[in-house]
């Protein structure tokens, strides 16, 4: 959990209205993790319980990149790092965005503190802009269409949520294609983690 830093976000000024609330940051780090997972933001589940992926979207995502509960939630394989480590609460059409401001302040810090990652799998347009920058297709689909452009350093990936059904449906590509490499680039890395 690099329980330092852990201490220095969950008391920061940015926090405190959250903090009032409850709310503890949900995420998961070691100094020994190899894949990193970048997502939106936990949902309620998730801050809850601090558990994040949490439900029926973390068990599709575990399904994708072909581990187990146990595997997944070993900070020493998966660092799970989402652009705000808060609930940000509910919106009109869903949960409202991750904060703008908490991933450029934290992201950076938390990534020095991790040397050996071996991939990062960014899962939805929130990720993917932030971590691509310009090198962003103009849509979540082209960008995770060509997800060969951004490796080896970045896999992104769609949200695993069920309201992507739709997309899945339309997209069977995705699964056809590209999930398999990225259960293979998983596998490297969990074994590289396993040889160090």
């Amino acid at each position: 959990m690099l329980p330092l830093l852990y201490t220095q976000i969950d008391r920061a000024e940015m926090n405190a209205p959250l903090r009032a609330k409850g709310f503890a940051p949900v995420y998961t780090a070691s100094a020994k993790s190899r894949i990193v997972l970048v997502g939106q933001a936990p949902g309620r589940i998730a801050q809850e319980t601090r558990k994040p992926w949490n439900d029926a979207s973390g068990r599709l995502l575990r399904k994708w990149l072909g581990v187990t509960d146990e595997e997944f939630y070993d900070p020493d394989l998966f660092a799970i790092m989402p652009m705000d480590f808060y609930y940000p609460g509910k919106g009109a059409h869903g949960d409202l965005p991750p904060r703008k401001d908490f991933a450029k302040t934290w992201h950076p810090k938390l990534s020095a503190l991790m040397p050996n990652v071996r991939l990062t799998i960014l899962v939805g347009a929130y990720a993917q802009k932030y971590y691509l920058g310009m090198r962003a297709k103009r849509s979540l689909t082209e960008t995770v269409k060509y997800f060969n452009n951004y490796l080896p350093e970045y896999f992104p990936i769609v949200h695993p949520s069920p309201l992507n059904f739709g997309w899945r449906k339309r997209n069977p590509w995705f699964e056809k294609d590209a999930i398999p490499i990225l259960q293979e680039l998983v596998q490297k890395a969990m074994r590289y983690t396993c040889e160090t």
